[in-house]
């Protein structure tokens, strides 16, 4: 039996998703979770799908000492205004977010990394397009949600074939917009991430022409607030929920279909789109150190986009790091794990 894209309509609440790592949308909504006991609260910022659906697949939110107040954002610039704000103690993004959130001044520290497969951050084509290599895009139009994880390996791409941005006519758009117009033939390709990646290839709607393996650097991060990390029982409560998070983390490789079926279920993912993005990046993450090539390889990033003018200024990344929580990490540059069928 065939299987269909979601409509775009539908498509909107996989905005929420983890994966998004940009874009301009706001806060959706603000939930009160009280797990745990204890009179402090950790005020945590997620996204539909994200750090909350994990760790409750995974148990690890049994037998806190503190409680959760959980925050939902759609994408992770709107996650980080509310953590510079004071408002969330802390929150996971993508690898772009904090470089434009660096470059405004917010006050806000990279406090944990994980490193996975770029696989699923990929240029897509029509299933039948007469482009066979990046290099052929020069001309093209590209659709790409702007400030995103998909904007910078779309910007690292091009280069890797010898093209620059302005070499390509670049179409702003977010997720469902983009792919309205990607499915109706009004751009040539479209730089996304997973989940969409796999739901246009599981729908046999389109093919890679490039990923972003082994040309982005495939992390993800932790952000906390600065005043947060200064209140002891604050800081050891976050250096609790990181290491639940790493655990889950570990659960996911090992059980990438249980946590398939929950992010489909949390998300309104189709199964098999799910279960096809864990294996395809998801399950590939690994827990690392926040450390100097980490630092240098956003501090790439940063500069990249103020180069395109993007962010006003220079960013000096290192400073918006808190390495305090490295503990026994391997380094950031520690190969990501690759599932394989047993």
């Amino acid at each position: 039996m065939r299987r269909h894209l979601v409509p775009a309509a539908l498509l909107l609440p996989l905005t929420l998703l983890l994966a998004a790592c940009g874009g301009n949308s706001a806060a959706d909504t603000a939930g009160a979770g009280t797990d745990g006991k204890g009179s402090l609260t950790l005020n945590v910022g997620d996204q539909k799908g994200g750090s909350e659906a994990v760790l409750r697949a995974a148990g690890e939110l049994k037998n806190l000492n503190y409680k959760i107040k959980w925050s939902t954002f759609t994408s992770g610039p709107p996650l980080l205004e509310a953590v510079n704000a004071k408002a969330v103690d802390i929150g996971g993004v993508g690898n772009t977010p904090p470089v434009f959130a660096a470059g405004a001044g917010s006050k806000v520290s990279v406090v944990a990394a994980w490193h996975g497969t770029s696989k699923g951050e990929a240029i897509l084509v029509p299933k039948n397009s007469s482009l066979q290599k990046p290099e052929e895009l020069k001309g093209r139009s590209i659709a790409v949600a702007q400030g995103s994880s998909a904007h910078f390996q779309l910007i690292a791409s091009l280069k890797k074939a010898g093209l620059k941005l302005s070499d390509v006519k670049v179409k702003y758009l977010q997720p469902a917009d983009a792919l309205a117009a990607f499915t109706g033939g009004k751009v040539d390709a479209w730089a996304v991430w997973d989940p969409y990646t796999s739901q246009v290839l599981n729908a046999k709607q389109g093919r890679i022409l490039a990923d972003g393996d082994g040309v982005v650097n495939g992390l993800s991060f932790q952000v906390a607030a600065p005043s947060a990390l200064k209140d002891t029982k604050k800081a050891a409560a976050v250096k609790d929920y990181l290491e639940r998070l790493r655990r889950a983390q570990d659960w996911v490789y090992r059980h990438p279909d249980a946590w398939a079926k929950v992010w489909a279920k949390d998300t309104g993912l189709p199964y098999e789109v799910a279960l096809a993005s864990v294996k395809r990046t998801n399950a590939s993450r690994i827990a690392v150190a926040v450390d100097k090539p980490l630092i240098a390889s956003e501090q790439q990033i940063a500069d990249t986009f103020t180069e395109l003018k993007l962010i006003p200024g220079k960013v000096d990344f290192a400073a918006f790091v808190d390495t305090r929580f490295n503990g026994g990490l391997p380094p950031s540059t520690t190969t990501p794990r690759v599932y394989k069928d047993s």
